[in-house]
């Protein structure tokens, strides 16, 4: 059997779905950014090669870069290369050490994400987004995680996923701090120290992760330090008599070494005397373990059921019995901000539906998009118009309609004004209901590029995210038209956990190529 099948086979097996843990071998994969010693190399700029504080803190790295911040610092205050950051951030420098970290965040914030999309990987990343992993744990600093994985919440740091109600679904763990918030690092010696103090109530935290779901390790050395740490924590929680639970739930992808060949075996990494079970696959081809991890996936989107978690949560402990109860799109729970709970998320399976049904009767939302992308079905307008749009679009305003109302003649607001057509809720559309406040920040940051230079820099995801944002007459038609073409399979919800904003970007399309 080959990787991708015996993987299949492990995540098949169990009840939950998997977690990613992430390392930095990750992001030197996909964003060929250094190692940690290459990473504080860049920033040994006082007249000392990092070799001297490596060699000062007998090799202890974390100690070196206690060392190298305080010369950072000192260097930092007074060099013309960092008049603008000092400027700019004099007033976040909280100590000896905040100099560094704010020079090292922001030089992992502008590293080019979407490069990654033009290397030998891209075949990859275009796999690895489309996952629907139930969540992410990492101590990575980088924002190139959420970046693939746009909608998972994300929390930084140990004491933001200690004081919070993590839900296990759709969210991304940074337990060593994030570069969008420079104090959040696990830097220094000092920070270690810190961390490995709290690990155990992490470890707490997270041990219903490591056992009730499969935890693939990217980026990671067995004998990894961070790793073995926490992996001691959570041994020690759950006592030596418990660690068969954990068995082929641990999963290390390495890459082959010299005269390796790929393949998936068991083995153990021994802690303390205690030997931990661990499923280990080598491969240099990481496509075979996203596929995987993509047979086993959810036909409902990680965010849409983290949301719904959280509020029945949140409904069960509080003490006020009139709580909210709504029925909502399943494409716009992004903007209900005033619902405590939503109920009834299901996937509607074209199966179920009454198969005497012909016509335009048995015709849905992508039967519509697939014509509005290729115009070949020759639907009648008319048809649709009376037969379609109110029944396909019954849970969802994000139809395409005004190519069928053009057919009819009608192509402007008047028109459509006059003729009577119940069709307000899908016609009466501003262009800034199809962006999603979520993505405002990311598209801020590329606000200056193109259509085309947003498609090409980034995942389809980000790209159907951040297109609505662009102006009207920055937004190409014709190439539009071709990119909703080339991704026509990701507008259904069980091929893609994006199909939302495709099909949002679709009745865009819709509006600005036949609306008024």
């Amino acid at each position: 059997m080959s990787v991708e099948d015996d993987l299949t086979e492990i995540l098949k097996s169990r009840h939950a779905g998997a977690f990613l843990f992430v390392g930095s071998g990750f992001s030197r994969r996909y964003l060929g950014l250094e190692d940690w010693v290459g990473l504080l190399s860049r920033f040994c700029v006082a007249g000392r090669p990092f070799g001297y504080y490596l060699t000062t803190a007998n090799g202890d790295v974390p100690a070196a870069a206690k060392l190298l911040a305080v010369d950072f610092n000192e260097y930092w205050w007074k060099a013309p290369e960092y008049a603008a950051s000092v400027e700019r951030y004099q007033s976040r420098v909280a100590d000896v050490s905040s100099a560094l970290r704010l020079e090292v965040s922001a030089y992992l914030a502008g590293l080019d994400q979407a490069a990654s999309a033009n290397t030998e990987y891209s075949e990859e990343i275009k796999l690895l987004a489309s996952l629907n992993v139930d969540g992410i744990i990492t101590t990575n600093w980088d924002i190139f995680l959420e970046q693939l994985f746009p909608d998972y919440r994300k929390y930084i740091g140990q004491n933001e996923l200690l004081f919070s109600n993590p839900q296990e679904i759709g969210e991304i763990y940074k337990i060593h701090g994030c570069a969008s918030r420079p104090e959040s690092l696990v830097l220094t010696s000092d920070d270690y120290a810190a961390f490995h103090e709290k690990n155990p109530y992490l470890a707490a935290k997270l041990i219903t992760v490591f056992v009730e779901h499969p935890v693939v390790f990217l980026g990671y050395s067995i004998s990894d330090l961070n790793v073995s740490s926490l992996l001691r924590s959570i041994t020690l929680c759950m006592g030596k008599d418990q660690i068969e639970q954990l068995r082929r739930n641990l999963i290390f992808v390495q890459r082959l070494k010299d005269g390796e060949t790929s393949g998936v075996s068991d083995t153990f990494l021994t802690i303390d005397g205690v030997q931990i079970p661990l499923v280990l696959v080598r491969t240099n081809d990481f496509s075979e373990v996203y596929r995987a991890l993509g047979s086993t996936k959810r036909k409902i989107p990680a965010r849409v059921l983290r949301y719904c978690k959280e509020q029945l949560y949140e409904l069960v402990r509080s003490l006020e019995p009139e709580k909210k109860l709504s029925v909502v799109d399943i494409d716009a729970i992004d903007q209900k901000e005033d619902v405590e709970f939503l109920v009834g998320v299901g996937v509607a399976s074209p199966e179920a539906a009454d198969i005497a049904k012909i016509g335009y009767e048995a015709i849905d939302v992508k039967d519509l998009i697939t014509d509005l992308v290729h115009d070949n079905r020759n639907y009648d307008p008319q048809q649709i118009i009376e037969s379609v749009i109110k029944r396909a679009g019954r849970n969802t305003k994000y139809v395409p309609v005004f190519k069928y109302l053009s057919g009819i003649g009608i192509t402007s607001k008047d028109s459509f004004q006059k003729s009577g057509l119940p069709l307000a809720k899908w016609v009466n559309r501003d262009l800034k209901e199809y962006r999603v406040k979520l993505y405002k920040a990311a598209f801020y940051k590329r606000r200056h590029e193109s259509m085309e230079e947003i498609i090409t820099g980034s995942t389809p995801e980000n790209a159907a995210t951040l297109i609505p944002f662009l102006a009207k007459e920055k937004i190409d038609l014709d190439r539009l038209r071709a990119f909703l073409e080339e991704h026509e399979d990701k507008i259904g919800y069980e091929n893609s956990n994006y199909a939302s904003y495709f099909r949002k970007l679709a009745a865009l399309y819709d509006q600005l190529r036949y609306g008024w």
